[in-house]
């Protein structure tokens, strides 16, 4: 779709993008694989359609894309604050990160040794919602979801649809990560799921955001 023709042109997006790392001491930390990749494709498409976009990024290497504002995140809560922040006025807010679902309940000092058993029990704790947090206060604004399920998952999708608000849920598999070329689907709020292409992160970049662009047209 050209940028002349976008129905993001001058709208306020949101995405989030990366994984979040939750610290055990000043070195080791809980985190995942996610690259970003699709977050940081979702932008520099978005921007090229004209959206006024802010990529809010956890801890990963990737290149700085012209016209889009990033903000860098540590934390889980790092990422709900500055999600919640940039998402004040926004339109879109897709929700593209991994964050950590769990975090140490306390964080220790330097670097710790092996104990002597050569063992050691973690004491985790839920980290915060991010989409189902900012769900509760959307308004008018687009909420688009990120699910990803081993062995399918569409029931469990759907129910993540309901409970965080979104409009819609890309439903995927731990294939998508790093380069991409796993299954994904479309699962829109109320309407059957669409397969998306997924042979690059560019080319599903594009099929989201086509589809969020029907969603925009509706409204």
């Amino acid at each position: 779709m050209a940028k002349s023709r976008s129905l993001l042109k001058g709208r306020r997006v949101v995405i989030t993008a990366g994984p979040t790392r939750e610290y055990l001491d000043d070195i080791r930390f809980l985190s995942n694989e996610s690259t970003g990749r699709m977050g940081h494709a979702l932008a520099r498409l978005a921007s090229r359609r004209g959206a006024r976009v802010t990529l809010v990024l956890g801890p990963c290497s990737l290149p700085s894309l012209d016209g889009v504002r990033v903000v860098p995140v540590v934390s889980t809560r790092d990422l709900l604050v500055a999600t919640r922040a940039a998402a004040a006025d926004a339109d879109i807010v897709l929700f593209a990160a991994a964050p950590s679902d769990f975090r140490p309940r306390t964080r220790r000092k330097g670097k710790p040794g092996r104990e002597a058993t050569g063992a050691i029990a973690l004491d985790l704790v839920a980290t915060p919602d991010v989409a189902a947090a900012l769900g509760r206060g959307k308004g008018q604004r687009l909420h688009v979801g990120f699910a990803l399920e081993v062995g399918g998952g569409e029931a469990r999708a759907r129910r993540k649809l309901a409970r965080k608000r979104l409009d819609a849920i890309v439903l995927n598999g731990p294939a998508n990560f790093g380069a991409g070329g796993g299954e994904a689907h479309w699962l829109p709020r109320g309407e059957p799921a669409v397969a998306l292409r997924t042979s690059s992160k560019a080319v599903l970049a594009r099929g989201i955001l086509d589809r969020v662009e029907r969603l925009l047209a509706r409204r």
